[in-house]
């Protein structure tokens, strides 16, 4: 049966978005006959091409009877399928806040090292969006591609301290901090990283760009480093603390000699025990300094109720101020006041790099006086005159380290010198045994004594009363 005689029997129709194609009996007599490929080329030339559905096609040749009564889907076409939507892509993988022990390139895994902080610095990117993309085209029935389909784009939820790049695609840190997710979404960088509790295995060491509170104590073997402020709402063990800024522990200082507490301006606590403490400017104590290191490059203060120094070294750029320094049973305790802590290191430091290089100019000239020796007497090798270059350029070099370090050594000491504002005062009382340095000049304490205060005086250190 041509297309023609298929005309007076079927009619074809396709939905309005041209998705589906539909075939319906008009009327149906003994003499309708036709084969699959008659009835495929009849839909064809009514421009249903796409989609197909050959095995519909094949029975309603095969039993026409069975599909007289409604109409039939012949043919389907293809919606777009959605494309993948945009997403916010991270410098840091937001969504991982596993806490797991780091391992080294050795294998060895660090059971400390659990808490790996989403630091950013001011300016550096911490997200863009990621555009969406395309999925596949449609197809109608009729033959004609239907455009595709994007995902849904992505949008940035703005929080405190950020900033959208130019074209609002990235999303930049305003102050150094730690990216943190407010409400799920919203993107934040705070200035301020908090512990809720102590610092042990579970939240491991911190290093963080910005201040570190702490609601807890700081045990031993951690370490808290920190470019702003650490504060402490509690005591530290024998951990290592650094901070760029100032440190302030609202406990004490139990160190049980491990470990180091370093601030690059002040330290404040209640008391220092067996304890290595470092701080640019002021080391403040309320309590008591025990059997401890302690530097300061201005003032260490330890003036409250208690205010007791005792055991150990305390050093100061400019003023120790105690209510107790030392003890009845004359432990021994040094104080040193108008002595940078970082220039005085400094200098035992060059005293040992000078006594060293001394001793390696010492054995090259001696080498170098039998080389020369030999070279009056024509029985140098060439291997000996390669030698003797060699020695000679060391000896150049050496004598040069060693000028250097005389001036750097000879400046140190002026500046130990003056030491005329430096004072190490007692509010209370200073028992013997203590040691008293002001500057380059010491001076041992026998009998204990009231309210007074050292201070160089022609070139010595002398005792004067105390006076706030």
């Amino acid at each position: 049966m041509d297309n023609q005689q298929l005309d007076s029997y079927l009619r074809l129709q396709t939905s309005a978005d041209k998705l589906t194609a539909f075939i319906a009996f008009i009327r149906i007599t003994d003499e309708f006959a036709c084969t699959a490929d008659e009835l495929e080329l009849f839909v064809r030339s009514k421009g249903v091409v796409h989609g197909l559905r050959t095995d519909v096609l094949d029975g309603i040749s095969r039993n026409p009877l069975a599909y007289c009564r409604e109409q039939t889907i012949i043919a389907q076409g293809q919606s777009p399928s959605p494309g993948k939507d945009g997403m916010i892509r991270f410098v840091f993988d937001m969504d991982n806040d596993e806490r797991r022990p780091a391992e080294g390139e050795d294998g060895k895994i660090d059971f400390k090292q659990v808490n790996q902080l989403k630091n950013v610095k001011r300016g550096q990117l911490i997200a863009e969006l990621v555009e969406p993309s395309a999925g596949p085209p449609g197809r109608t029935v009729t033959g004609e591609e239907i455009p595709p389909k994007y995902g849904k784009r992505a949008h940035f939820k703005v929080g405190k301290n950020v900033v959208q790049g130019g074209d609002g695609s990235a999303l930049y840190a305003a102050i150094d901090g730690l990216i943190t997710l407010t409400d799920k979404v919203k993107i934040n960088v705070f200035p301020v990283y908090e512990v809720n509790g102590d610092v042990d295995y579970r939240v491991g060491n911190i290093d963080f760009v910005g201040t570190v509170v702490i609601r807890g104590n700081v045990l031993s073997g951690f370490r808290v480093k920190a470019s702003g402020d650490i504060r402490i709402i509690g005591g530290v063990e024998g951990a290592e603390l650094e901070s760029d800024g100032s440190i302030e522990i609202t406990g004490g200082i139990m160190a049980g000699n491990k470990g180091y507490v370093r601030a690059q301006n002040n330290i404040r606590c209640s008391f220092i025990q067996d304890g290595i403490v470092i701080a640019g400017a002021d080391v403040l104590v309320s309590q008591s300094i025990m059997h401890s290191q302690v530097k300061a490059g201005h003032s260490v203060i330890c003036s409250g109720a208690k205010g007791l120094i005792v055991g150990g070294i305390v050093q100061a750029g400019e003023t120790v101020l105690a209510r107790t320094i030392g003890n009845p049973m004359s432990t021994n305790t040094v104080v040193e006041a108008g002595v940078n802590p970082q220039l005085r290191d400094e200098l035992m430091e060059l005293r040992t790099s000078l006594r060293q290089s001394v001793d390696s100019l010492d054995k090259t000239e001696k080498a170098l006086v039998i080389l020369d020796q030999m070279a009056a007497a024509g029985q140098l090798s060439p291997d000996r005159l390669a030698m003797r270059i060699k020695l000679n350029a060391t000896k150049r070099q050496t004598v040069a380290t060693i000028d250097e370090c005389k001036d750097r050594m000879l400046k140190i000491e002026k500046q130990l010198e003056d030491s005329g504002r430096s004072k190490v005062d007692v509010s209370g009382t200073i028992y013997g045994g203590v040691k008293i340095v002001i500057g380059r000049y010491t001076k041992f304490v026998k009998d204990s004594a009231q309210r007074v205060s050292f201070r160089l005086m022609e070139g010595d250190i002398a005792l004067a009363p105390y006076h706030p």
